[in-house]
């Protein structure tokens, strides 16, 4: 084997695992994270979750991804450990897809239908269509089919390249007997365990295994034992992602470990036994691509058959492992292992998202009747609010920040942009519900009180306050376009009030009807109305941009702002008569 063999063996290599992790990467982004949305909803029954993990793996061709995604989910509280278990089952026979991929590269015949089946028939042209797709279209759809086809045809012709590149080792003494050493049991699962956990994916060792079966060299002795060593190895993944997560979320890495171990040790046990009793004759015969993904999915097939009983012994044995202590845990809104589906990160931001409306929601409602009575434990509850606001606009913006920097397809990145413009949004509708609560605590020690006539204005002014963070709460939750629609209208209302109310109130200060101390209080209040009112309407605008409804909204807005649209003044005159003040 001379230098050149050794670097198309290198280059087919790279070919081959940077082909494999773009087509992942791909058919995860067009899949938009609606798989992980599949296995959150649908995993109340085991044997469900057994075939959606089994499912869904084989679509993004990754069971690391899909058992990192099962410990976010059980560290998230989304999903009980007992649920995932069946996912773990599941992924790991999905996986074995790829190698039956994979060993479409070892077809050889004069069979002209065989021969359109081999990858060098067919890749040229799915090549060519992918380019297309990926540089002629303007459609982000299209454009990530182009992708996928472009990482599957770079996958085969680093598989193609490995086979090529390895076939002058039969022909070499020392590859053979090297090969030899991992007919060793032992051997063999440590090295097939070891080239997995350096490359992080069973699929892509699996590839290598049966790139390397294109000298002949390898036999069901040297092979069985490193595909059983390739399934334990995949386990890293999840190992390393449970690091810093809560007790469940470490037990579900254990699960997959103690799964696919016990698996591996009863298939020894099975395999050597009987050849031990009776002679497995086919035992020194070589193996090729396709007797390698054979090997693969028998085993997994088999543990999963064998194992899906015990589950609840295997989730036992995981907490015998993994023990609880009273040491509290530090809780995060969203996990991070979510990370590795943006479009389903953004979906759980989404749903945090809502939360923070109704926590501004309820403090407002709760600093309107702060308006005639002050209330202690009222005012405990908004400061409570106010602090789980804060966290809440912290973390989700970090988060955020985080999937900025992933590779997003044009709606995820529209949608980023918008919750990030939500999360600000909702946090300062909670500020200003906290400057009422500090101007009416503040009345409260002093023992001030407005006039009759004040309470009464701003009891109407509030109600319509009240109504507006309503509907944009309601509006931003249910994507409610007609709702959001119904709020600019709204503010301009809100906008009136507040300067017929400061008018009235300076006639008040002029006659001598109030103090300063009481005017410069109310002035307060309702200008912490008006802003309330403002960042409600930033919140419409933000809901409207979000719609698919793009030609309407985006006519809708340009007619607000020059408010000649004719349903715009309907609204507004309609809110005007409900909110008149004379």
């Amino acid at each position: 084997m001379d230098i050149f063999s050794i670097l198309s063996l290198v280059g087919g290599l790279a070919l081959f695992l940077f082909g494999m992790n773009y087509m992942g990467t791909s058919l995860e982004k067009m899949s938009g994270g609606k798989l992980e949305s599949v296995l959150e909803k649908m995993t109340n029954n085991r044997i469900k979750g057994v075939l959606l993990g089994a499912g869904v793996t084989a679509v993004i061709q990754s069971s690391s991804a899909v058992t990192v995604m099962a410990v976010g989910f059980v560290n998230s509280g989304i999903m009980t450990l007992h649920q995932a278990i069946g996912i773990i089952m599941g992924a790991n026979v999905g996986t074995t897809v790829t190698g039956w991929i994979l060993s479409l590269t070892g077809i050889e015949s004069t069979n002209l239908f065989l021969t359109l089946l081999k990858p060098s028939s067919f890749t040229p042209v799915l090549t060519l269509i992918g380019v297309i797709l990926y540089v002629f279209c303007k459609n982000e759809k299209k454009k990530d089919t182009g992708s996928i086809l472009i990482g599957f045809s770079v996958l085969m012709y680093g598989m193609e390249a490995m086979s090529g590149a390895v076939e002058p080792l039969k022909e070499v003494p020392e590859f053979t007997n090297l090969l030899t050493m991992f007919s060793n049991p032992i051997l063999g699962v440590l090295a097939g365990a070891l080239l997995t956990a350096v490359i992080q994916s069973s699929s892509a060792s699996v590839g290598i295994l049966q790139a390397l079966a294109a000298t002949g060299s390898i036999t069901v002795s040297s092979a069985f034992p490193i595909i059983l060593g390739q399934n334990i190895g995949t386990c890293i993944t999840a190992i390393i992602s449970s690091v810093g997560t809560s007790k469940n979320a470490k037990r579900t890495a254990v699960v997959h470990l103690a799964f696919n171990t016990i698996g591996v040790v009863l298939a020894m046990i099975l395999f050597y036994g009987l050849n031990a009793l009776i002679g497995l004759p086919f035992i020194k015969e070589a193996v090729s691509a396709a007797d390698i993904a054979i090997i693969h999915t028998v085993f997994n097939i088999f543990a999963t058959v064998v194992l899906f009983p015990f589950g609840k012994q295997i989730e036992r044995l995981a907490c015998i492992i993994v023990r609880d202590k009273h040491e509290q845990e530090q809780s995060s809104l969203i996990d991070e292992r979510f990370l590795i589906s943006p479009s389903y990160a953004l979906d759980k931001v989404k749903e945090k998202c809502d939360k923070m409306g109704e926590l501004a929601e309820e403090n407002i409602s709760l600093c309107m009747e702060f308006i005639k009575v002050y209330s202690k434990n009222k005012d405990e509850k908004i400061k409570q609010n106010e602090k789980e606001l804060d966290k809440c606009e912290d973390e989700l913006e970090t988060y955020l920040v985080k999937i900025s920097s992933m590779n997003l397809n044009i709606d995820d990145s529209v949608k980023l942009s918008k919750l990030n413009h939500a999360i600000g949004n909702f946090e300062r509708i909670g500020d200003y519900g906290v400057n009422i609560l500090k101007i009416k605590r503040k009345m409260h020690k002093d023992n001030i009180h407005f006039s009759k006539e004040a309470n009464r204005e701003l009891e109407i002014m509030s109600r319509a306050v009240k109504e507006i963070v309503e509907n944009s709460v309601k509006a931003f939750i249910e994507d409610d376009i007609d709702l959001a629609m119904r709020i600019e209208p709204l503010e301009q209302v809100i906008d009136n009030l507040k300067a017929e109310l400061r008018a009235r109130h300076s006639k008040r200060l002029k006659e001598d009807k109030c103090s300063i101390e009481n005017g410069l209080l109310f002035f307060d209040v309702i200008n912490s109305f008006e802003r309330i009112a403002d960042h409600c309407s930033n919140l419409a605008v933000c809901i409207i941009e979000l719609s698919r409804r793009s030609y309407q909204t985006h006519s809708y807005l340009k007619e607000v702002k020059s408010n000649s649209n004719p349903s715009f003044m309907d609204t507004f005159e309609e809110y005007l008569i409900k909110y008149k003040v004379g």
